[in-house]
């Protein structure tokens, strides 16, 4: 499966962090840390992403270095862009969509970026 990058329409979305940013981890035993290809530590940031109908949806955004956003607060991704992914492991797929932003913002200076 080749991934091609989707942009995302944000427009109508409300995106909530709901756990403070992290290092996004290669390994869970060593604490290996992964990093962009700059060297830039990569986080992970968990949001619920709401719809115009109401429906909410937990999205996990990677993004390079620490974004200032913290929990509770809206915020607004700049440059989100959506990367599926398909992983075979012992005859089982596995797939789904890998999120990346460029930047991570609170939502009232993400309105004037």
């Amino acid at each position: 499966m080749r991934a091609i990058p989707i942009p995302v329409d944000t427009a109508k979305l409300t995106f909530t962090c709901v756990k403070d940013p992290r290092p996004r981890l290669l390994n869970q035993h060593t604490g290996e840390v992964k990093t962009d290809k700059n060297g830039q530590t990569v986080y992970e940031v968990v949001t619920s992403v709401e719809d115009d109908f109401g429906r909410i949806e937990l999205v996990k955004i990677g993004i390079s270095g620490e974004p200032p956003v913290t929990r509770g607060q809206q915020i607004n991704p700049v440059g989100l862009i959506g990367y599926p992914w398909e992983q075979t492991r012992d005859g089982e797929v596995k797939w789904g969509i890998a999120y990346r932003a460029s930047a991570l913002l609170p939502a009232e200076e993400g309105a004037n970026a």
